[in-house]
């Protein structure tokens, strides 16, 4: 069984991810901001969901709505991310997760805020928006190119794409819901959760079962 490495900073909220990585079959470690890790232990690394990223590492002062940071987690991830995309160890990169995958590559920035896209439901399923793929991308591959329903819960978003890195998917208002990097085995961000829309939205498990493959 492959195993793969998930960070997380907030115990309560890291069940989700392991459930749907052994779903598909996948060993998932977690290891918090406290703790260490080695890349080349893993066959695969998660990004997951958290709190906002400290915008003074992609050069930006931080704003008034930004949210509390923590920088042991984002200091972790960054060294993690960086190592795994040298090595071609495949990565996926959940909602902050994904934004993490921006910065960790040069020139990639975040908008500190954004309106809209910040939705708390009692079901974390709950569909919020439409998401579309764009025609020839990983993504559409994997989870179809039509519009997708996903669940929201961030308030910042994509900036400028970081080198190496491509949009695959945008929600109607034109904000990335998708990264990618083509010339890896698997790199694959998406701005949504798609941890808590396995069992309602069976596609949603297409997402870790192409994780699962590429390892």
């Amino acid at each position: 069984m492959k195993r793969v490495l998930i960070t997380y900073s907030n115990a309560r909220k890291v069940a989700p991810y392991l459930e749907a990585l052994k779903a598909v079959g996948i060993d998932p470690v977690a290891v918090s901001a406290e703790e260490e890790a080695v890349i080349a232990m893993f066959d695969g690394l998660v990004l997951s969901g958290g709190p906002d990223i400290a915008p003074e590492i992609y050069g930006q002062q931080r704003e008034e709505r930004t949210e509390a940071t923590v920088p042991d987690r984002d200091a972790l991830e960054l060294a993690l991310t960086r190592s795994a995309i040298e090595r071609d160890v495949p990565v996926l990169a959940i909602c902050r997760g994904m934004q993490l995958l921006n910065i960790a590559h040069t020139r990639g920035t975040l908008a500190q805020h954004i309106e809209g896209h910040l939705h708390r439901t009692k079901d974390p399923s709950e569909p919020i928006h439409a998401v579309t793929a764009g025609a020839d991308t990983l993504l559409a591959q994997i989870l179809g190119r039509g519009e997708l329903q996903v669940n929201s819960r961030h308030h910042q978003a994509v900036q400028q794409i970081g080198c190496g890195l491509i949009a695959s998917a945008h929600s109607p208002d034109g904000v990335i819901e998708g990264l990618e990097r083509p010339d890896r085995r698997f790199v694959v961000g998406v701005q949504w959760h798609p941890e808590d829309q396995i069992r309602r939205f069976p596609v949603q498990l297409r997402l870790f079962e192409a994780f699962r493959n590429a390892l």
